[in-house]
């Protein structure tokens, strides 16, 4: 394992944390997507980009897409969530290395994800009712169930015998960091306004990637 390009992967993602709070846009247009950007070089150096991380180079290339598409001074949310929805997917088939099955805690992540979305959605449809977008309830709910379908499949590689301690450790981290960064995001938007609100979804944001890719390139190497 390289570790050499993941000093440049920090420096860029906190040069965009800084973008962020003092709202530098043209730091942060060069800044968010090289963060991506040098995550995927930082994989192709590691451990390649095809094989089993073909399909987490493809998740972290339509998450690239969903952050330029969110960042762009037009309303092109749909799009960024659109983008974001078929990274989740890539990352799901990519950590179901193995055919899922059933477990006592698979039964209780699918509880405590299901309460979880319960919760967050009825705020969130409550927001988007009182903004005017409901439109947006449909699409929101569906990307909702995605993101938990990826955290659920990251948590899982706990109980996979392919899949290293460590490399669960860092995977399952990821992914509740990722989830955190969106359910941050939305609240934001839709719900209620946080301060420091981007700053907080930028930093869960690039730590939740870090970790998952991580976790994925120790996996491909056998880690």
């Amino acid at each position: 394992m390289n570790y050499y390009p993941l000093i440049i992967v920090v420096v860029i993602a906190i040069l965009n944390w800084i973008a962020v709070e003092k709202k530098w846009k043209a730091l942060e247009y060069v800044t968010k997507p090289g963060t991506m950007l040098a995550l995927l070089f930082w994989m192709w150096q590691s451990a390649g980009l095809g094989g089993s991380m073909l399909w987490f180079t493809l998740g972290a290339v339509f998450c690239m897409a969903g952050d330029v598409f969110l960042m762009l001074p037009w309303d092109m949310f749909i799009f960024g969530l659109l983008a974001f929805l078929v990274g989740h997917i890539c990352y799901v088939i990519g950590l179901n290395t193995m055919a899922p099955y059933f477990s006592l805690f698979g039964a209780f992540l699918i509880v405590i994800l299901g309460f979880f979305i319960w919760w967050v959605y009825r705020k969130l449809a409550g927001g988007l009712d009182a903004k005017g977008k409901t439109s947006l309830k449909a699409p929101v709910l569906i990307y909702s169930m995605v993101i938990s379908l990826m955290v659920y499949s990251a948590l899982m590689t706990w109980t996979r015998p392919d899949w290293s301690s460590i490399a669960a450790i860092f995977a399952s981290l990821g992914a509740i960091l990722f989830y955190a960064s969106d359910s941050l995001l939305a609240w934001d938007r839709f719900v209620n306004p946080l301060s420091h609100a981007r700053l907080k979804v930028m930093t869960t944001y690039h730590l939740g990637q870090i970790g998952i890719l991580l976790g994925a390139m120790l996996h491909a190497l056998g880690k």
